[in-house]
């Protein structure tokens, strides 16, 4: 997730010293502790650190957090304020007692279902292939992908109960700055390792698609595994910004939250957002783009032979799988990038924008339970395998099926 810039002002009137949310509501008083709004790890949760010149309050003197929060509770007021305790939304102001139940029952709930359903999923994908691979004896090139793919998204829902414990628990951060580190990690790098992954299968499908012959002492699955630990190597330097600057932020009564604080705030968050958006999501999609176009346009310009129409047209199954795949990772993300890039021209974002905000970020995270479905809708070899895998009795069946030339294997011997 990237960075959101909840505006560029210090302290907010009844929030907590120099934090500026997206962004903190309610008129509240200084003696009064508020609820806080509420970081997401990683990249949607920054608080940046920066020092403020000529003036004598807590909030110059320590930092300036900017985050992009799920949305801030108010006070005692259901009106959301300007820092001057003006109206910040007179057309879109909810009552307290919403807000309370979406940051404490229904963000958490829609959280736990997508890692609920996330963790099944996956795990289900990844058992299925490796009960697969221990009969058949080796894994494809597609298979490889698809389980570190899956892998990537378990390692990172493991880590939302940890996100869901500090949502309901209004902000406050209990694990210890090492596990603030490794669980702001994991979801930075689900995000980027997922991205690389999946431009690695477009790029496999172009070759398969478009060279099946030149591309062969390419498309093994030794050179697929060497691949794959290229990319997990890329992604841990990709989030350096994230092992440098995830901590634990001091919150008033002796509670710490968690996330990432940037020295330079003002220059830093624009690149940082950018860094992320590039490298993450409009470069990689760019490839796949350009790679799926290609494979595309040879399918409806070029007619198989007879003997290896049966091939071409698992080719294309496996095709469509993967471009599927690769539409829901666009579809679930674009939205939470379009908002986040609109969040760097905007000061003070109203709260329609943070419900959306919100929406996209759920969107984004639902990501990572979505791919087994897509496997068990679009491929029925894969539906197969599933259902005779949880099977004890079908042991001899499932031995039948996965020594059977699939989808993914027909796609290999075409190109070995």
């Amino acid at each position: 997730m990237s960075v959101g810039e909840g505006g560029r002002r210090g302290q907010q009137p009844g929030g907590r010293p120099g934090k500026t949310p997206l962004p903190n509501c309610g008129p509240g008083s200084g003696s009064r502790q508020e609820p806080r709004s509420l970081p997401q790890p990683a990249w949607a949760a920054a608080s940046v650190a920066r020092h403020r010149s000529g003036s004598r309050s807590r909030s110059s003197k320590g930092r300036m957090e900017l985050s992009a929060a799920l949305l801030p509770l108010a006070s005692n007021d259901s009106n959301a304020s300007e820092p001057g305790g003006g109206n910040l939304t007179s057309a879109f102001s909810p009552p307290r007692l919403w807000r309370v139940s979406y940051v404490n029952i229904i963000m958490p709930s829609v959280f736990g279902i997508i890692c609920l359903l996330g963790i099944v999923g996956n795990s289900m994908v990844i058992f299925t292939v490796v009960k697969k691979s221990k009969f058949h004896g080796c894994n494809n090139v597609p298979d490889i992908f698809i389980i570190n793919l899956s892998v990537v998204d378990l390692l990172f829902l493991l880590g939302m109960p940890f996100m869901i414990h500090q949502l309901m628990g209004n902000g406050v951060w209990h694990f210890g700055e090492t596990m603030c580190t490794l669980i702001t990690a994991m979801d930075a790098n689900s995000q980027f390792t997922s991205t690389y992954i999946l431009t690695a299968m477009a790029i496999d499908r172009y070759l398969a698609t478009v060279h099946p012959i030149s591309s062969t002492k390419f498309r093994k699955p030794s050179v697929a595994t060497l691949v794959i630990g290229l990319l997990w190597a890329l992604s841990f330097i990709s989030i350096t910004p994230v092992w440098l600057y995830a901590r634990l932020i001091p919150f008033p009564g002796d509670t710490v939250g968690c996330g990432i604080r940037l020295p330079n705030p003002e220059t830093d968050l624009y690149w940082f957002t950018l860094y992320q958006f590039f490298l993450a999501f409009a470069l990689p999609f760019v490839v796949i783009t350009v790679a799926y176009a290609r494979i595309l346009q040879r399918m409806t310009s070029s007619v198989a032979p007879a003997s290896q129409r049966s091939i071409r047209l698992r080719t294309k199954r496996v095709t469509r799988t993967a471009i599927a795949i690769c539409l829901v990772f666009f579809v679930c993300w674009a939205p939470y990038y379009v908002l986040q890039l609109t969040q760097l021209s905007i000061s003070r974002p109203t709260l329609a924008f943070i419900y959306l905000y919100n929406a996209a970020i759920s969107l984004g995270y639902a990501n990572s339970c979505l791919n087994p479905f897509v496997y068990i809708v679009l491929c029925e070899t894969f539906r197969k395998r599933l259902v005779l895998s949880v099977k004890p009795a079908a042991v001899g069946q499932l031995r039948t099926v996965s020594t059977a030339p699939t989808v993914e294997e027909m796609t290999e011997t075409k190109s070995t």
